[in-house]
């Protein structure tokens, strides 16, 4: 019977995660040799190979996928009990793990984020960026404790708490000729260009959707691929774009740009934070879900 080892499982992680042993290694501070020893180790235990190796790299075979989905469960649970212990003893600490989408990092998170670590000291939190569709796949594969997604991408697989809303708004520069405009509908800024966004596809199928109805052709000039690119191509003249009011405003002054809501149905937006289970998670997890909710504007 193979002995479950943590510091295997975590290698194991760490190379199908990075795609390569090489790497893995140099993430976890190891030499390859011990990395790939711990891996043989497992495969011979188990009695089955647990990764297609190739020139390119290495990929988890069947086997490796399923080990690598308890083997996220299992580390994410001993962090769990590492933490859970450590507040008997020694007041709150621990490690969250947090997947959050572009909008949200943007718009509010940080602050968020800031305020509380700064009342929770040996707390870490680790935000990685992702599209939503892969913030609800990384917290049902056990990647991470938190994820902030839409509400669009919701699943019965995860639990979905209702956190923050967001309003999509015109912004164009201030020589743009809808630049004195107090609110617009999308189809009364179809007469001009658009510059599309390549990690909103649901705003882009909303765009789509709507031109279409209105028997209407949406004019892409450039796709980009974040915000500040967004910002600087509207300041330049180039052309128009949709953002959520919320993220914009704090840099329209810097930019010289206008924000003007939409009124179209679409145009508000929701957050949530999804979660395997909340009375599994952490106590530092619980404390920051905690903090998240208890800071939602009123």
């Amino acid at each position: 019977m193979w002995h479950i080892d943590p510091i295997s499982l975590r290698l194991f992680i760490a190379v199908c995660e990075e795609g390569t042993i090489a790497r893995a290694a140099e993430r976890e501070f190891i030499a390859p040799s011990a990395v790939s020893k711990r891996i043989a180790d497992i495969e011979a235990d188990l009695g089955v190979p647990m990764l297609h190796r190739s020139k390119r790299g290495v990929t988890p075979t069947p086997a490796g996928q399923a080990l690598l989905r308890h083997a996220r469960q299992l580390m994410l649970s001993m962090e769990r009990l590492q933490g859970e212990i450590s507040e008997f003893a020694e007041g709150a600490r621990g490690h969250v793990k947090v997947l959050a989408n572009i909008s949200s990092i943007m718009e509010f998170l940080p602050e968020s984020l800031s305020s509380f670590m700064m009342a929770n000291e040996n707390i870490r939190v680790d935000v990685e960026e992702r599209f939503s569709f892969d913030v609800v796949r990384g917290v049902l594969e056990g990647q991470a404790d938190l994820g902030i997604c839409r509400k669009t991408v919701s699943t019965s697989e995860l639990e979905f708490i209702p956190y923050r809303r967001d309003h999509l708004s015109l912004v164009v520069n201030e020589r743009h000729p809808l630049a004195g405009r107090s609110s617009i509908t999308l189809g009364e800024t179809l007469d001009y260009e658009h510059i599309g966004h390549s990690a909103f596809a649901t705003l882009n199928s909303f765009m789509q959707n709507t031109a279409q109805e209105l028997g209407r052709e949406l004019r892409i000039r450039a796709h980009v691929s974040s915000f500040d690119a967004a910002y600087r191509l509207v300041q330049s003249g180039l052309a128009q774009t949709i953002l959520p009011r919320e993220a914009v405003t704090r840099y329209a002054t810097m930019f010289g740009l206008k924000v003007i809501p939409l009124t179209d149905a679409w145009a508000k937006g929701e957050f949530v934070i999804c979660v395997r289970d909340q009375e599994a998670l952490s106590p530092s997890a619980r404390r920051l879900l905690n903090h998240l909710l208890a800071e939602i504007p009123t």
